[in-house]
């Protein structure tokens, strides 16, 4: 076994063993039934679902439907930094799987593009020192600046060379990504995708697959995993935090499969009434015989939206009263 600089505190579970078996099958499986890198209207849209949660996450108050169509180059009325970090943000994850991640060079340039207009040096480590506060009450102090540079040129050579299973390798690296802090903004939202990247080099179907979303759902307790591990200067529980994490979202991507002809069958009803006509949301409801508008937004609605299939007339204000939809350009369903 290799002697490494940096070696991290841990302890493998029964709950780590038995999640990194489940995770190891459950992606396995998934991957040869849906072969989902196949297919570019499902990548797009649970990319979007990992860039408005993550961004979310940072405090970006911009709505899923805002992020899309920023996305799509339509005009959003917000402020002007929530639109750059979406700008950003999808810039970074599109070149994401070019990136090395266990290349230094590549860690900043994906700063660079993430921060871009954001900081006064994106893609550059921090020059100084720094805390994460709870009022006046310090809850992380970071490593020296000086520091930053040699803690993470040793966190990456374990990563890519430790005898230790891809799936811990990447909860530890996000782990110490931020206990490091190497940026003096962007922290979180690196060590994300950093986390994503080094999954995709394990398993392809993880660059698809939104994490973040599950984690935005449990922002407290990603705090808080961080907070324990961070005290105890032993990462286990943010380990088994991810990992639970990381189960939660093949369940939900599997059970949502389940869903999927129902799903379809469902859009192309609102596309069969939809036609070359332009529609207020009471209208499709009903042509399509519907009176609770949360199941026509969920069912028939935000899937059509979320794929690409239709677009709003008032992209820049989504919940304006006189919001219509209508067939995006150049849009079939098959």
């Amino acid at each position: 076994m290799n002697d490494f600089l940096y070696k991290p505190n841990y302890t493998i579970t029964d709950e780590i063993l038995t999640l990194v078996a489940n995770i190891a099958a459950r992606a396995s499986v998934l991957t040869i039934q849906n072969g989902m890198e196949q297919s570019p209207k499902l990548r797009r849209a649970n990319r979007i679902l990992s860039i408005h949660s993550s961004l979310a996450i940072e405090n970006n108050s911009l709505s899923l439907v805002q992020v899309t169509a920023i996305i799509d180059g339509k005009r959003v009325l917000a402020p002007p930094r929530d639109i750059c970090e979406v700008e950003n943000a999808f810039a970074a994850y599109d070149k994401m799987l070019e990136f090395d991640p266990y290349d230094v060079m590549d860690l900043l340039t994906a700063h660079q593009i993430l921060m871009k207009d954001l900081v006064k040096v994106p893609g550059q480590f921090r020059s100084g020192n720094v805390g994460v506060f709870q009022g006046s009450d310090a809850v992380h102090i970071a490593p020296p600046a000086d520091s930053v540079s040699g803690l993470i040129a040793d966190l990456i050579l374990w990563t890519k060379d430790a005898p230790v299973h891809p799936l811990i390798k990447s909860c530890v690296f996000h782990f110490e990504f931020e206990i490091i802090h190497p940026f003096a903004d962007g922290n979180g939202r690196m060590g994300r995708m950093w986390q994503t990247l080094l999954l995709h080099e394990w398993k392809e179907i993880f660059a698809w697959l939104p994490v973040e979303t599950i984690v935005r759902e449990r922002q407290q307790e990603y705090y808080a995993a961080l907070g324990i591990s961070n005290d105890a200067g032993d990462c286990t529980e943010f380990i088994a935090f991810m990992l639970r994490n990381l189960w939660d979202t093949l369940e939900t991507y599997a059970a949502s499969d389940q869903d999927n002809d129902q799903q379809s069958d469902q859009v192309k009803r609102l596309l069969d009434v939809l036609g070359a006509k332009t529609l207020s949301a009471a209208e499709f409801m009903a042509l399509l015989g519907l009176k609770h508008r949360p199941t026509f937004r969920k069912n028939y609605l935000h899937p059509a939206l979320e794929a690409g299939l239709i677009e709003m007339t008032l992209p820049e204000t989504p919940n304006a009263s006189g919001q219509k939809y209508r067939i995006k350009s150049g849009e079939v369903l098959s």
